[in-house]
């Protein structure tokens, strides 16, 4: 199993500078890994970097609270295709999931993946803020509006992902959609653990410090 096929090798800060995004590049590149993540701005200056690699460029749109207009979304979106992204990471307006405008939160995601085309599309749940039941009916929103993975987190809430919610999702979504676990994954052994359970991609700052514990891990 090669871990380094499932990682997301993310710089998401907004203090990121285009040095450190060279940086990341430059180890994504050294590790193979699936991709970068990285925020619009600097969907450009990563293309650039990796050149004509298998490493792929994603980035982030609605980011990190998901509580823009659904048309800025679908305009960030565009223009982050137009300069050589390859998948989109978008949040879900969790407020309008939490009031149980479900129809508001379909539209969302449909109008983005509607304009995107192709392009695999990863909403982001936010599970830190969900109930159970919460996080099953995103599951079922994003299964209707056809994107292409459920993401748990953005990384930048009170917590990150749990393996009982990669659960429920892996439960509600069966194999309809992908799986992405994000926040708080710094290890092997913990990537590991989620991939048992069903992920299909890891959203960590933390791939190369898993590179290098990797040869304590029998399972690769």
């Amino acid at each position: 199993m090669e871990l380094n096929r499932y990682i997301d090798h993310t710089l998401l800060s907004a203090s990121a500078t285009e040095a450190e995004i060279l940086t990341l590049c430059q180890e994504a590149l050294k590790y193979n890994f699936y991709s970068v993540c990285i925020n619009s701005c600097y969907v450009p200056l990563a293309k650039q970097a990796l050149g004509k690699s298998d490493v792929k460029v994603c980035t982030v749109i609605g980011f990190p609270l998901g509580a823009m207009s659904t048309e800025a979304k679908v305009f960030e979106a565009k223009k982050a295709i137009e300069q050589g992204a390859s998948e989109i990471d978008m949040v879900m307006n969790i407020g309008r999931l939490k009031s149980k405008n479900h129809v508001a939160v379909l539209k969302d995601i449909s109008d983005v993946k509607r304009a995107i085309g192709l392009i695999p599309l990863k909403v982001i749940l936010e599970i830190s803020e969900l109930s159970k039941n919460e996080i099953v009916k995103a599951c079922e929103i994003c299964i209707d509006a056809r994107a292409d993975f459920v993401k748990t987190s953005t990384g930048f809430s009170k917590s990150g992902a749990t393996l009982t919610a990669v659960k429920i999702m892996r439960k509600t979504v069966k194999d309809q959609l992908k799986i992405k676990a994000s926040g708080g994954i710094r290890d092997a052994e913990t990537a590991l653990k989620y991939i048992e359970v069903g992920v299909d991609r890891i959203g960590s700052s933390s791939g190369v410090a898993m590179m290098a514990n990797q040869t304590s891990t029998s399972s690769y």
